[in-house]
């Protein structure tokens, strides 16, 4: 299903409505958001704007874990998600978002990169 993100409000702030003097444009199309899950690693790479690709990743199960201390990085599986600032029913399915917080093998971590978006996690040990 298409999305569509409009310039302008349907309504005046009188409550009347605006009269649209034309439809819908191809560059006003967005998309439904990419709802990463903890599961077997699967992406999906998508065409955007200007012939760019982006990669979307549909489930995780390891992440790029940054120990803070020893400034390492390391590849770990995931556990669980924990709790996330921008859902609190994504805790409950498991969906990764930025600033989420996870359970890994090593502990907890927090989520600084957009997995729908960016097609990997990177996260920083708590």
């Amino acid at each position: 299903m298409v999305v569509i993100h409009r310039r302008r409000l349907k309504r005046k702030e009188s409550g009347g409505k605006y009269k649209s003097a034309k439809g819908k444009r191809n560059f006003e199309k967005g998309s439904s958001p990419t709802l990463t899950h903890v599961g077997k690693h699967k992406v999906k790479t998508i065409r955007t704007r200007g012939g760019k690709s982006k990669t979307r990743s549909l489930s995780i199960d390891t992440v790029n874990l940054l120990n803070p201390k020893t400034k390492k990085f390391e590849k770990v599986k995931v556990k669980t998600v924990v709790e996330t600032p921008a859902n609190r029913h994504h805790v409950r399915r498991n969906i990764f978002t930025k600033g989420a917080i996870i359970e890994t093998e090593k502990g907890k971590a927090r989520v600084t990169s957009r997995p729908g978006q960016n097609g990997s996690v990177n996260v920083v040990l708590i």
